[in-house]
């Protein structure tokens, strides 16, 4: 069954699902503007019985594609960290951004350094890669983008989480979208199912509720129902029992 969901405080994402109808949650297992390595949940019991589904976001910062030794050695470790405290949740996967290189630096270079992420260690919570929104020198915005990654990766166990606020920034076609990465990719684990505060192409990264967005709301459904998983909404929270009513009611009809 497909599962609606949606990111949640970190405190209490049971409650907070509750309170919107959510049937997962995604969380945060530490600052996502930080590098610290993620406590134990004292919840983590309470998170499991409660039948929800999990997804857990890695911070921000981390970036295996980087150049920099200072911050591609810490992302791969925070990778496993924050994978190995997924999995205390039952977690379904661990949402990584692409990431990107430097200006000058050789794109290829990066996608390499995806391979050795995923050659020198496994985790126990599978990484779904995340398209993003904007940068020349991102290494999963672009359909050409992903394909070059997913030639260096795809052989490991790896997935991929397609976010529509991201690709409608990036300007890839959200009536075709699904198809032309799963053709890439082979399969989508989950939808970041987001609006845009932004006309498509601006590469800008600004989420919106439903009701508020520049994506029609039923092309974001469009997407979800195309992709057949699970769905998660990041949209601004006094909206999201709505967005998640919304695709409900789309996935139904």
């Amino acid at each position: 069954m497909v599962l609606i969901g949606a990111h949640t405080r970190g405190d209490d994402p049971v409650a907070a699902a509750a309170e919107t109808g959510a049937q997962a949650v995604q969380v945060f297992l530490a600052d996502p503007q930080g590098w610290k390595k993620p406590e134990p949940r004292p919840d983590a019991d309470a998170i499991v019985a409660s039948g929800l589904g999990v997804y857990v976001h890695a911070p921000y910062l981390v970036n295996v594609a980087s150049t920099n030794n200072r911050i591609r050695i810490p992302s791969r470790t925070m990778i496993a960290q924050h994978s190995a405290a997924a999995a205390t949740l039952g977690a379904r996967g661990l949402i990584v951004h692409g990431g990107h290189v430097g200006a000058g630096d050789d794109i290829a270079v990066g996608v390499d350094n995806w391979r050795k992420t995923f050659e020198r260690a496994t985790y126990p919570v599978r990484v779904l890669v995340e398209n993003t929104a904007g940068g020349e020198n991102a290494c999963a915005r672009t359909l050409d983008r992903i394909a070059q990654l997913w030639d260096a990766i795809g052989q490991y166990d790896v997935g991929f989480c397609l976010d529509t606020c991201h690709a409608w920034a990036s300007g890839l076609d959200l009536e075709t979208v699904v198809e032309q990465i799963t053709a890439i990719t082979g399969r989508i684990d989950l939808v970041h199912a987001n609006s845009s505060r932004d006309e498509a192409g601006s590469n800008r990264d600004r989420h919106a509720n439903f009701a508020h967005g520049t994506i029609p709301p039923e092309l974001i459904a469009h997407v979800v129902r195309e992709a057949g998983c699970d769905a998660i909404v990041e949209t601004p929270a006094e909206g999201q029992a709505d967005d998640i009513a919304f695709l409900r009611a789309a996935l139904a009809g």
